[in-house]
């Protein structure tokens, strides 16, 4: 297999990218993972990376799908946690990008999953090769915090060798131009964890110019639902979103979680972000005119855990059916987690979305199975003994990353 080499110019083309397709998932049969710079040399990598956060740093917080014609398709995906082969079967499945046929992903696309590199690097290709017909948000995985945890850190490192520490921080920066959500044709709303507070603004103190003003967490009863205008005016380029202080939006966009219960309360289980009710789902489309809220972030392990909402056997759920329209979760990684330590495993499914202009509010669900075999790996994450299903933010390992996160 001959290495992936740059193009002349820079302009990537259709056969460019599918050339890098089918080189990964040669690579994931073929060769061990310290391989693949043989395939993906530095290098390349480094262009890749630099052309697509180059994009990504130009778009705003919230995206906009709109160039869409009266045959246009959408199509949504949620969590694909590193597992390459059944990306590159969605998107067989679904039909690549194309003028008429957009995607949006919702984040979460490295960790856990032995390929989180190799899946990133071919989402940013489409990303490069059609920049207004591919969004990609972040999700929570994509932060320094998650990938030192759940195994990405790990696996670039073994991949890139002494090359690891550069190719894994080039990867941190490119999370942080991700954009944070998309309201597509103004009338679906889409981000990883969902919806946000209103920020509280920090209190200054007379007279004493510099003092940091240490924010009290604010009260539950003062939360309240944020506006577009908020989420457009928060800082998403830090490496981790913080938990407490006033850039709590990002957090909240990434971590959150929808709840049967009704009001906005602190996301206790997670330790950072929300829950929001049924009620909140409504004000949130109504004051929008929006029809749909799109959602991924729970797989069938966080799923396992939650009162009152459906499990994620075949990779969707309706959370929310209110009076202006719904809520859903979509989750895109089929028999997840790749690595299980219990005797039964979930084999759920994947699914996507497709949102078929005109109307776009009546969306259309493909379920689909993981592909097998999948070649043999090495997990990069000691999976038996860390915390399950993003629970319990560890919050000492996190203020490691404060100093950093602060540039």
């Amino acid at each position: 297999m001959e290495p992936v080499t740059w193009p002349n110019g820079g302009t990537l083309t259709n056969e460019w990218v599918h050339g890098l397709m089918s080189s990964f998932e040669w690579s994931s049969w073929n060769l061990p993972p310290s391989q693949l710079p043989s395939v993906m040399p530095v290098s390349v990598f480094d262009s890749l990376i630099l052309t697509a956060s180059k994009i990504l740093h130009k778009e705003r917080n919230i995206v906009h799908v709109d160039d869409l014609d009266s045959d246009s398709k959408v199509v949504v995906v949620g969590d694909v946690h590193g597992q390459l082969h059944d990306l590159l079967f969605l998107l067989k499945d679904a039909g690549f990008p194309s003028q008429n046929q957009f995607y949006v992903f919702n984040g979460d696309y490295v960790d856990r999953g032995a390929w989180g590199l190799e899946t990133f690097l071919v989402l940013l290709s489409w990303k490069v090769l059609m920049p207004d017909r591919v969004f990609l948000l972040r999700g929570n995985h994509e932060s320094k915090y998650c990938t030192s945890m759940y195994g990405f850190e790990k696996e670039v490192l073994t991949k890139y060798g002494d090359k690891g520490k550069h190719v894994y921080r080039k990867c941190l920066g490119c999370f942080e131009a991700l954009p944070l959500a998309s309201i597509i044709a103004g009338r679906v709303y889409t981000a990883h964890g969902g919806l946000f507070r209103s920020p509280v603004l920090p209190k200054r103190t007379r007279g004493k110019k510099n003092r940091k003003v240490r924010l009290l967490e604010p009260e539950t009863s003062s939360l309240k639902l944020g506006t577009l205008e908020d989420l457009m005016q928060a800082r998403r380029s830090v490496l981790d979103p913080p938990w407490e202080g006033s850039n709590l939006i990002p957090g909240d966009v990434l971590w959150s979680d929808p709840s049967m219960s009704p009001g906005l309360s602190p996301n206790e289980q997670r330790g950072i972000g929300l829950l929001w009710g049924p009620d909140c789902t409504e004000e949130f489309l109504k004051k929008y005119e929006l029809k749909l809220i799109i959602r991924s972030h729970e797989g069938p392990d966080a799923r396992e855990k939650r009162d009152g909402l459906g499990g994620m056997d075949i990779g969707y759920t309706i959370d929310h059916s209110v009076e202006s329209g719904k809520l859903i979760t979509i989750f895109s990684a089929p028999d997840y987690p790749q690595f299980q330590a219990t005797e039964e495993r979930y084999r759920n499914k994947g699914a996507y979305i497709i949102l078929q202009a005109p109307d776009l509010a009546d969306p259309q669900f493909r379920s689909f199975e993981a592909v097998t075999p999948r070649p043999k790996a090495n997990p990069f994450y000691d999976f038996e003994n860390v915390i399950d299903s993003d629970d319990e933010m560890d919050k000492s390992a996190l203020d490691t990353n404060e100093e950093q996160a602060s540039h």
